[in-house]
């Protein structure tokens, strides 16, 4: 059993933000796999199905990011998974161009508010993470603007293309492994290759 966590910020105001990138992963991996939302519990929406075989929760934390370790905690205990092997986490990043993935098997928040708080929940960094692309902001730019900002039309079409490739990385974790997802994803998208 698999439990995928999308990072985001609840509300209409965030939706096709940059900093709710992990929730339009969870969105693509729903429809993909018809998997529904059963509804709110673990402070988060949340809904259960299978993704190639395994068994996965797919949630989206209701606490707004910086709280988003109250939500992975309680998913955590609920389901009795191992962390370091069963937690796949999606966030955004604002190192890595719109498109662009990076998919690690354990690590540092890397100031990201929402992986910093699930650390500190958890109590490890030993878990899979999924980071997709929102593009660095400009200089002069408040951080907290640029990932609550919406993505201009180009860089909304290769944010949408990192957003399939991070559900395809989800799914390569569930069948072979965090090391084969990063061998296939990590990086640029084919045609910026």
């Amino acid at each position: 059993m698999y439990v995928i966590v999308g990072l985001g910020n609840p509300g209409k105001q965030y939706e096709g933000t940059r900093h709710n990138m992990g929730f339009d992963v969870i969105d693509h991996l729903i429809d993909d796999h018809g998997i529904a939302l059963a509804g709110r519990k673990f402070h988060s929406l949340y809904g259960t199905g299978r993704i190639g075989g395994e068994r996965v929760v797919l949630a989206k934390p209701l606490t707004y990011m910086n709280l988003s370790g109250t939500a992975v905690r309680e998913l955590v205990d609920y389901y009795k998974i191992d962390p370091e092997r069963e937690l796949i986490v999606l966030s955004d990043d604002v190192t890595l161009a719109p498109g662009w993935i990076r998919i690690r098997k354990k690590g540092s928040a890397g100031g990201q508010n929402g992986l910093k708080h699930i650390i500190a929940q958890l109590g490890t960094d030993g878990f899979s993470r999924v980071r997709v692309g929102t593009g660095e902001k400009p200089k002069g730019w408040d951080l907290a603007d640029w990932v609550m900002g919406h993505f201009s039309k180009e860089d909304r079409k290769m944010a949408d293309l990192g957003i399939e490739r991070a559900a395809k990385a989800v799914e390569e974790i569930i069948a072979a492994g965090p090391d084969s997802a990063m061998n296939l994803y990590n990086g640029a998208p084919d045609l910026l290759k």
